[in-house]
């Protein structure tokens, strides 16, 4: 049951960076705001594409969370620097308006998801959840 729920929370979370992601790799700047130019649109479709990517492999992960701790562990360390720089953005340049949301995620649910991850993972081991040990 809490193997499930992790895995429903993944997949939940995970509609952020594909949405996000998806829309700016699609409609590049128009998907959030107003951009000097193509260079920044052209900037901004790469690193949603990025964005997009996390969540597509989070969500790869889904299936089998229970064994995907290194790639849970990888792809939550990524999303934490990346909300420590746009964390640093906030307090150097000011609220970023409607993205500032995304620091919640990148800061708070994602390394949460992560430690639940790590849960689950154990437990699994042990055969709590009729894992590796229950196996044997």
């Amino acid at each position: 049951m809490e193997r499930r729920a992790l895995q429903i929370a993944i997949l939940l979370a995970g509609l952020v960076p594909v949405i996000g992601g998806g829309a700016g790799a699609l409609m590049g700047q128009a998907a959030f705001g107003p951009w000097a130019g193509a260079a920044e649109d052209s900037h901004m479709r790469y690193l949603s594409g990025l964005l997009l990517g996390i969540g597509l492999v989070f969500w790869g992960c889904v299936p089998a969370i229970e064994r995907r701790g290194g790639v849970v562990r990888l792809l939550a360390g990524i999303v934490v620097i990346g909300g420590l720089a746009r964390l640093g953005g906030v307090l150097t340049r000011g609220d970023p308006g409607r993205m500032h949301w995304a620091l919640v995620m990148e800061l708070v649910v994602t390394p949460l998801l992560c430690l639940w991850q790590a849960r689950i993972a154990r437990l699994w081991a042990s055969g709590a959840l009729g894992g590796a040990s229950a196996a044997r």
